[in-house]
């Protein structure tokens, strides 16, 4: 198992979460030669945009510096906790194609979490189905493990993708499109279906970072091999054991092979139907409303952020916005206040399931607070890129996992269903 330069196509280092030995999963090929394609459409756009800065950026030579760079400019980072990965290294090696190493944190006292995708990946590779939703799943190769002074790092070895939709955002000026927004959502939702009904799991983690665009054109690693032996990638030295690099973009596809989505990373995803947790579950701003008030849980949570998820990459930003202090931290109150102020009160049925729904409501499900205020908004006046009979079509499918009690959201299959995403 030969691990080259891919170790640090769009920041390796910074995936966590790891591993155990699994059989290979999912290997499905799919080569989009549509011209057309909406997916291709917007990443030959990008491709054009970015062609001129990257080719400056590269050609440069390996450089030394004290600023900070890349991963140490992050909130979170702390150093003992990565494997210090080198381009170059030999792991485990044998002969084969180009992958994709995950390398996990060694996180002090918490060996569960380190290993949780490994779990799930064991469990997905016992299940016997045909179903076509582990098509939309990221695979996996093998696994191994790597050692450090801060202890055990997991590896996942596992296909190696192009950029994640959020990458996608960051480098596009516009939010998706009608197409491209119903071909995202019926991959995803595919998978969900497969996840929830067939192998009893949750992905809990759902948003454009954790869903990444397949490559189907194998020159493209070779030829960004080859571009990091011939221009090697700008890096800072820190000391003996640690190196930090910049990101190296992949090369354009040849002949229009643009990939397709593929949901990845089950770093947070959960076996079993029925969970209870505190709060700090889900994205902070994708938290579903049983989640925030400790009721337990199960795949409904995985809807509610296919809204937030959808919203987010059709309009350009998320349903509820500020929900976090300028230091990070999640603020409980506010995100609640704009779920209330966009829903209205809860059922009492919903109160009655939870231990802390007093902190917000009195019996009746009317909000007690002065601060943050409930204010009233509609999806019609937040949405502004569609008019009618579209506008409306739409917005019913959002509501369709936009409600306070989970069984009354459709299910991934209802969803793939529904006639908006049909037409």
């Amino acid at each position: 198992m030969k691990v080259l330069h891919l170790a640090k196509c769009y920041r390796l280092s910074m995936l966590k979460l790891g591993l155990l030995h699994v059989k290979r999963m999912c290997e499905f090929a799919y080569l989009l030669k549509v011209d057309n394609h909406p997916m291709q459409r917007l990443v030959k756009e990008v491709y054009r945009r970015t062609a001129k800065l990257s080719s400056s950026l590269f050609s440069k030579p390996p450089y030394i510096t004290t600023e900070l760079l890349e991963e140490e400019r992050l909130s979170f980072y702390k150093r003992k906790e990565y494997y210090p990965i080198h381009i170059g290294d030999t792991h485990q090696s044998r002969e084969g194609n180009y992958k994709a190493l995950k390398a996990s944190t060694a996180l002090d006292g918490r060996p569960d979490a380190t290993r949780r995708e490994a779990k799930i990946y064991k469990h997905l590779s016992l299940i016997k189905s045909d179903h076509p939703g582990q098509a939309n799943i990221r695979g996996l190769y093998d696994t191994f493990e790597l050692q450090s002074s801060a202890g055990a790092h997991q590896c996942l070895l596992q296909p190696a993708m192009h950029m994640t939709l959020m990458d996608l955002l960051r480098m596009h000026d516009e939010p998706f499109g009608l197409d491209l927004l119903k071909m995202t959502l019926g991959r995803l939702l595919r998978a969900l279906d497969f996840l929830h009904t067939e192998a009893q799991v949750v992905h809990l983690d759902l948003k454009p970072d954790n869903i990444m665009i397949s490559i189907e054109d194998d020159t493209m690693l070779e030829r960004f091999a080859k571009a990091e032996s011939k221009h090697p990638t700008p890096r800072k030295i820190v000391d003996d054991t640690l190196t930090i690099y910049t990101r190296r973009p992949l090369p354009t596809p040849k002949d229009d092979r643009y990939g397709v989505s593929v949901l990845c990373d089950f770093g947070e995803a959960r076996i079993g139907e029925t969970h209870k947790t505190g709060p700090l579950v889900q994205p902070h701003n994708s938290r579903a409303p049983e989640v925030i008030f400790e009721i337990p849980w199960g795949p409904p949570v995985d809807i509610w952020n296919v809204r937030c998820l959808a919203w987010a990459l059709f309009e350009g930003r998320y349903l509820f916005q500020n929900v976090r202090t300028n230091n990070g931290k999640w603020e409980p109150y506010v995100h609640v206040a704009q779920i209330v102020s966009l829903l209205g009160q809860p059922p009492v049925d919903f109160l009655r399931r939870s231990n802390t729904a007093s902190e917000c409501f009195d019996n009746s499900g009317t909000w007690i607070h002065d601060d943050p205020r409930v204010s009233s908004v509609t999806l019609e006046d937040l949405e502004v890129r569609l008019e009618e009979p579209e506008k409306g079509a739409f917005l019913k499918f959002i509501r369709s996992m936009l409600t306070w009690l989970p069984e009354e959201r459709k299910t991934a299959r209802e969803l793939l269903e529904d006639p908006w995403l049909q037409e």
